[in-house]
This record gives structure tokens, C-alpha cells and sequence, in this order.
């Protein structure tokens, strides 16, 4: 699921750069980058991906 959420932020991230829209400090595309960021190393990490592996 957190693979999804990278991926998105990811595009948003592209959208914001590629169309040079004008926005604060706290959305700018490098930020949106980095979210993404985040999310793609705590889903390769396992944390988030909704299957449980040896529990029962």
C-alpha cells in the first residue's frame, strides 16, 4: 500500500514541477519528492503492506 502512496506522491510531485505550479514552502515539489521518498523505503522496509508473514 505504500508502494501505491510512493507512486503518487512520485506523480504529484511531477505534476507540480513539470507544470511550474506556483506553491508554498511547505508543497513544493521537492517536499511532495520526498514524502514519497519515505513512503517507497518504509514499504521496501515491510512496514505497511497489509500481509502478515508467519502469524496467524
Amino acid at each position: 500500500m505504500l508502494g501505491i502512496a510512493a507512486a503518487v506522491l512520485f506523480f504529484i510531485a511531477f505534476l507540480v514541477n513539470a507544470a511550474d505550479i506556483a506553491t508554498n514552502d511547505v508543497f513544493s515539489s521537492t517536499n511532495i519528492m520526498l514524502l514519497g521518498l519515505v513512503a517507497l523505503a518504509l514499504h521496501i522496509a515491510g512496514i505497511g503492506n497489509g500481509r502478515r508473514v508467519g502469524r496467524r
